[in-house]
């Protein structure tokens, strides 16, 4: 999420990477999915409360950036 945020890429990331807003909601590649960690059940709850959501969508602040994710495709969700 701060390397979204950092680049001014749309992720506004209000609680700061808390998990608690979900204003930084993307949508990962279907084939970066399983490579990723599963969500926890706060990132999950706060997913919940949006309108809409795929299969594959996370909130970035819980993607914790490493070299195992270089490449990492997502797509930034669109605002409600």
């Amino acid at each position: 999420m701060e390397l979204l945020r950092d680049y001014k890429v749309g992720i506004e990331g209000v609680c700061g990477g808390s998990c608690d807003c979900a204003t930084c909601h993307v949508v990962v590649a279907a084939d970066w999915a399983a490579r990723l960690p599963e969500p926890r059940s706060d990132e999950i709850d706060a997913l919940d409360t949006l309108p809409l959501i795929e299969p594959n969508s996370r909130l970035s602040c819980q993607i914790i950036w490493s070299d195992d994710l270089d490449g990492l495709t997502l797509t930034l969700a669109e605002a409600a």
